[in-house]
């Protein structure tokens, strides 16, 4: 693992080593210390003003993804204090400060503002207090200011961050959204993962990433996968070479990005190796800590993997929605023995 010195916050920044299959499980761990989005394009995408620029206002970046109201830090309790996180001002907080008096307030700025933060941002478009724009220019520090309402701006800065610092890697594999529900295909190289993709595309379906899918994990239960800009609607196909999916399809056989639902693992048919045939046995693959429902399928000549996929994906997306084929299968099965052993024999 190396690292280096952030130089506006002092503190050490791990950058871990991208192997061939992606990051180890202690690289996985500290993928929200490696990954940071500059405050610019925070301010590009919530429209907000900039009341006061810092000098390193094109350099700073957000490393961490919460947001903070400082309520209790305006009364002068700083323990467990995140100076990384954006901070808000919200009506609640502006009131409190004006019932305040000047140099009361110039304090409290001054505190605050020299654990050298990120950014304020003053919500609700309220206008910012002569002591708060004083030691931020004292401080170098950026004041911002919105016109939507303190829990709008806060929670939707905390949505964006969540994604913009999502812990990622990246897998040799082809993404594919099939009826709604994203389908990560998984192979080795040359076994049809590529032909197969071209032919769902052509049965209406869309391309989300070839050879290289970017995995982000949004959430505890749901990731996001998508392709490098440099690959994206690319498709490379043996014999033929490299093609552009989004102009020779149109627009509406690619997507940018897609929930992952459904792994498939294409893997060649061995004979006498044992295949699950009744799809009783719930298999899953563990991603940044995200177990995602996987299926195995033996690819021999003459399969048609397009519709083994679509397939599967109508049968997954039952699954998800509670009908299970396979269940009442056996179900079924089991009724019909035991009427069998129940009946009378003549």
């Amino acid at each position: 693992m190396q690292g280096k010195v952030c130089e506006r916050t002092k503190n050490f920044c791990p950058v871990a080593k991208r192997g061939k299959s992606g990051y180890n499980d202690r690289e996985v761990r500290n993928l929200e210390h490696i990954y940071s989005v500059p405050l610019t394009n925070l301010v590009e995408e919530f429209h907000l003003i900039q009341l006061h620029k810092a000098e390193d206002f094109e350099r700073i970046a957000i490393t961490v993804d919460d947001v903070s109201r400082p309520g209790l830090q305006l009364a002068g309790f700083f323990d467990h204090f995140e100076p990384m996180r954006l901070q808000v001002l919200g009506n609640v907080e502006t009131s409190y400060l004006q019932k305040l008096s000047s140099e009361q307030r110039a304090i409290i700025f001054d505190h605050l503002f020299s654990y050298k933060i990120p950014a304020l941002v003053i919500a609700r478009n309220l206008e910012p207090l002569p002591e708060c724009l004083e030691m931020a220019k004292k401080h170098d520090i950026t004041v911002l200011r919105s016109h939507e309402t303190t829990s709008y701006i806060v929670s939707s800065l905390i949505s964006a961050l969540k994604s913009y610092l999502a812990p990622r890697i990246t897998r040799h594999g082809v993404l594919v959204e099939i009826y709604g529900e994203g389908i990560l295909i998984f192979g080795d190289s040359g076994i049809g993962k590529s032909e197969a993709a071209v032919e769902l595309v052509k049965r209406g379906h869309r391309l989300v990433a070839d050879d290289a899918v970017e995995l982000k994990r949004i959430s505890s239960n749901e990731l996001i996968g998508g392709a490098p800009d440099v690959l994206r609607h690319y498709i490379e196909l043996r014999g033929i070479g490299v093609i552009n999916v989004a102009k020779l399809f149109g627009m509406g056989a690619v997507k940018d990005s897609a929930s992952i639902d459904l792994i498939i693992n294409i893997v060649p048919w061995q004979d006498g190796e044992i295949y699950d045939r009744l799809g009783l046995e719930s298999q899953y693959t563990d991603i940044l800590g995200v177990k995602i429902p996987s299926i195995t399928v033996p690819v021999t000549p003459g399969r048609n993997l397009a519709v083994i996929f679509e397939v599967a994906a109508m049968n997954n997306r039952q699954k998800r929605m509670g009908y299970n084929a396979a269940v009442e299968f056996t179900e079924q099965l089991s009724k019909f023995f035991q009427q069998n052993a129940e009946a009378p024999k003549f």
